[in-house]
């Protein structure tokens, strides 16, 4: 048997991956984060499918589900919301799993902050503006952040910030950005990125706090600050200009 964990995607139950739902409908159990993970995505089980909230259980339960799965040869699927590559407490999972001996794969899903740039309708990086993209967060319960992973320090480089599970301290995060970027700079924070009640709210450094504050949201929101959020007047990207030798342009 093979534990299968697979990005569910940002919300949106049509996003999850041809791979993941062809993994879900041959998986024998299905684990799955019923705190963020949308019903629908659940429809692609087959029947008699043995179906797992996760929400409510500990490290130590998801690991004894697991293994008795592995004990009994079910494949199971395993869903995380949005992509595993980021915060998706994946690798004291892959730990565990490595411990027992059990093997496991790993399906990509669309990341929230390409949920967010959708949302938004722009691109996170522009030409000669921003050509990078940060994905941080700051330190919260769960855990604390390394010491040189300061906003400020992301903030000097000047790039596209994507800042996750924050949206509760953002007068943080706006006194420690507006010295780098400026109080003009761009914001814009996306609730719920692709879910059917989506939010999104544009503002500054200098009103952003004032816009959430009519509007409160306390969780699944990603705050994005950059430049490259509101661009105008860039130079086009060269790889489309006609005088760009490439070698499938003759």
């Amino acid at each position: 048997m093979t534990i299968h964990f697979i990005g569910a995607g940002p919300g949106a139950a049509d996003l999850l991956t041809l791979r993941g739902r062809d993994i879900l409908a041959a998986a024998d159990v299905c684990l799955y984060a019923g705190s963020i993970v949308p019903q629908e995505m659940l429809a692609h089980c087959k029947p008699g499918c043995r179906l797992v909230n996760t929400a409510p259980l500990s490290l130590d339960e998801i690991e004894a589900a697991y293994v008795a799965a592995h004990a009994a040869g079910h494949d199971v699927a395993r869903l995380h919301s949005g992509d595993l590559s980021i915060y998706s407490a994946l690798a004291e999972q892959i730990r565990r799993l490595r411990r027992h001996n059990i093997p496991y794969t790993l399906t990509p899903g669309v990341p929230a902050f390409a949920a967010a740039s959708a949302a938004l309708g722009c691109e996170l990086t522009v030409p000669e503006v921003a050509q990078s993209l940060v994905l941080t967060r700051i330190s919260g319960r769960a855990s604390a952040m390394p010491r040189r992973e300061r906003l400020e320090a992301f903030a000097a480089t000047g790039s596209t910030l994507a800042i996750h599970l924050a949206v509760h301290a953002l007068d943080e995060i706006v006194e420690t950005l507006t010295p780098h970027y400026g109080p003009d700079c761009p914001v814009a924070i996306v609730v719920r990125a692709s879910w059917p009640d989506q939010q999104v709210m544009r503002g500054t450094l200098a009103d952003i706090t004032a816009k959430l504050a009519a509007s409160p949201t306390e969780r699944t929101a990603l705050i994005l600050v950059g430049s490259a959020l509101a661009a105008e007047g860039f130079r086009d990207s060269a790889l489309y200009s006609a005088e760009y030798q490439r070698r499938f342009r003759p």
